[in-house]
């Protein structure tokens, strides 16, 4: 019986449609053309420049520094936050619980940046660096408690319980059989609280100040003012760090490192 191409036709095209911009615009990062109208020869110019743009690497760095100060929190946060829904999950007060964990990821962007905006208003927190930490933490303890939530369903209590019963006090059974068995869901958390974190644009225009600008802020400032072959090298630099990143995450996966090895 002849198969159908329709399978094949569909899967094609949703990959061009996906890949294709990703390839243009890493192609263009090469293009000495200024304006990408046509290919006018190959260049490094636009990586040269890029690295001589201080306000970029200002940037870059607010957003490394808060994206990696919001990973540690969420992790500690979100981790406790799903243990005690796990653990006591048929309470009235866990569900209220619950609601009040989910309720960031349903509510739109753009609504978060307002509210969070007029409460450090009234609080009379001044913008910058501090308000962009406490917002991004505000969503992202909602994601890493949903992802370490979703590896505890499946997590053997017993295994917890037949360490006590040999003696281990809740400290070491933590850190020699707890965090070992979750360690897949708190890397996956990590990452998803670190990529968000990186990537988020509304909330973070809502409540950065001057001086606080983060590499999202910066790209779409460079956009109002032409700047795309600069954009086209930082985005190509970035999707390279991308790559890197999630190839060294399954690497370790495969290598076991984060739990179930020998």
């Amino acid at each position: 019986m002849r198969r159908s191409r329709l399978p094949f036709a569909v899967l094609a095209f949703v990959l061009v449609f996906f890949y294709l911009p990703i390839l243009i615009l890493v192609v263009n990062s090469f293009n000495a053309s200024r304006f990408g109208s046509g290919w006018q020869g190959f260049s490094l110019r636009w990586y040269v420049r890029l690295f001589q743009e201080a306000e970029i690497w200002q940037a870059a760095r607010n957003t490394l520094v808060i994206a990696v100060s919001v990973t540690l929190v969420s992790l500690v946060l979100g981790t406790t936050a799903a243990l005690a829904l796990h653990r006591f999950a048929k309470t009235r007060l866990q569900r209220l619980h619950y609601t009040f964990i989910y309720t960031p990821l349903v509510v739109p962007e753009i609504l978060m940046g307002i509210s969070l905006l007029m409460a450090f208003v009234s609080a009379g927190v001044p913008l910058g660096l501090t308000t962009i930490f406490l917002a991004h933490v505000t969503f992202c303890v909602s994601y890493v408690a949903l992802v370490v939530l979703g590896r505890l369903q499946d997590f053997d209590d017993a295994v917890v319980e037949a360490a006590q019963d040999l003696g281990a006090d809740w400290w070491t059974t933590a850190r020699r059989v707890l965090l070992p068995m979750l360690a897949p869901g708190l890397a996956a958390g990590a990452l998803l609280a670190f990529t968000l974190s990186v990537d988020d644009f509304v909330i973070t225009f809502f409540v950065a100040g001057p001086g606080a600008t983060t590499l999202p802020i910066r790209i779409y400032s460079m956009i109002k003012h032409g700047a795309t072959p600069l954009i086209n090298a930082l985005s190509t630099l970035l999707l390279t760090l991308t790559f890197l990143t999630v190839g060294a995450s399954q690497r370790l996966s495969k290598n076991k490192l984060f739990g179930g090895g020998s």
